[in-house]
């Protein structure tokens, strides 16, 4: 003989608060009247699907059972307080039911993910064999899809993810749309381009290395203080490259054409920005020599900085001497004095990275175990 318990949860407790009925509800002609009073009293409740559910599973199983076999339904409900205080009675009324009825398997019918989250006490006291989840057609997945965003908004950590960027954009869109026209469409026109690094900063990992380098600061702090100096020098770089390249925008403005503004501003820039990319590299290195594990690499990052540096200068500067209008020979002699400056950063490279590669080498070498 196999004894089967069809079992529905009501964690919110609708159908105490709605109809006065206090659970353990057990037995098809109480479930049945449970689930025509709740109906009635309140026609929109999901839970009224679940409790028909359920009958419909345990009048299935009777039909489809031999004589020995024994089905029984039961609702068990929980709290307007969802959360611990809810889970408790819940808990006490399956010990009852299990107590009374003493099953050898059970079948959970819900409507939805939250009824769901109750599956591990069940299990604890009673071997669940089949979930089957109620929705009805015209709303299916909006009663899961809404538990699952009102769980998220209850985590700090999810809150944090996903209300704090939604907020910064709608203030940073309002404050554009209050400031006049040029300085209003500047703030408007930034947030995709701070959504747009935000995603390459999440699709290269720098969000994983700038928590890597903060926990670095905190286990080493006399590294951390000039590695801070330098982090600071490169924003100011980072600033005084923008102050700069905002600087050449307005003079070039009106004299000149579009692709001649915009390479103006960027060359303006440049020098600037590449500061502030060897100040963060050195803070960097700092950080990797106090902790012992500085590989050189980093060394080979700044060199190979200086090269497209060099390449960049003097490329901007033939750009912007042909789009002006002025002569430009492009001879060997004047291709040669041009090339000289990335060419001897390219030896440079070269040299590096020869001599980082060596050290690890012959470090590698050093730390091999020979069998003795």
């Amino acid at each position: 003989m196999t004894r089967t318990l069809v079992i529905t949860v009501d964690r919110d407790n609708d159908l105490g608060i709605k109809t006065a009925i206090r659970g353990p509800v057990v037995g098809r002609k109480q479930v049945l009247t449970a689930a025509l009073k709740l109906g009635i009293a309140d026609p929109e409740e999901s839970d009224t699907n679940a409790i028909l559910g359920a009958l419909h599973q345990h009048d299935n199983l009777a039909e489809s059972n031999s004589e020995t076999d024994e089905v029984e339904i039961a609702i068990l409900t929980g709290d307007e307080k969802v959360g611990v205080r809810s889970d408790r009675a819940i808990a006490a009324q399956l010990e009852e039911v299990v107590t009374e009825f003493q099953p050898d398997q059970a079948i959970l019918v819900t409507d939805g993910a939250e009824d769901e989250s109750v599956l591990p006490i069940i299990q604890s006291q009673v071997r669940i064999d089949h979930v089957q989840k109620i929705i009805v057609k015209q709303s299916k997945g909006i009663e899961g899809t809404y538990y699952y965003i009102v769980k998220a908004l209850e985590d700090p950590k999810w809150r944090a993810k996903m209300l704090v960027p939604l907020g910064a954009i709608m203030a940073v869109f309002g404050l554009g749309v209050m400031l006049p026209d040029t300085l209003g469409g500047i703030v408007i026109g930034a947030l995709p381009l701070i959504f747009g690094l935000f995603i390459l900063s999440k699709g290269l990992g720098i969000e994983a290395t700038v928590s890597r380098v903060a926990q670095e600061m905190r286990e080493n702090a006399d590294a951390a203080m000039f590695s801070s100096l330098l982090w600071t020098t490169t924003v100011f770089s980072a600033i005084f490259a923008v102050a700069t390249g905002y600087d050449k925008y307005m003079e070039l403005e009106a004299a000149s054409n579009y692709s001649v503004l915009w390479i103006g501003v960027v060359h303006s820039a440049l020098a600037w920005i590449v500061i502030a990319f060897l100040t963060s590299t050195a803070g960097f290195m700092l950080l990797r020599l106090q902790k012992g594990s500085f590989s050189g690499r980093l060394i080979v990052l700044a060199v190979f900085g200086m090269v497209v540096y060099s390449f960049l200068d003097e490329g901007l500067k033939i750009a912007m001497d042909v789009l002006e209008g002025k002569d430009y020979e492009f001879s060997v002699q004047g291709i040669w004095e041009v090339m000289l400056e990335p060419l001897m950063w390219i030896a440079i490279l070269w040299v590096t990275t020869t001599i980082v590669r060596a050290v690890q080498a012959r470090q590698a070498q050093a730390d091999r175990y020979w069998g003795i």
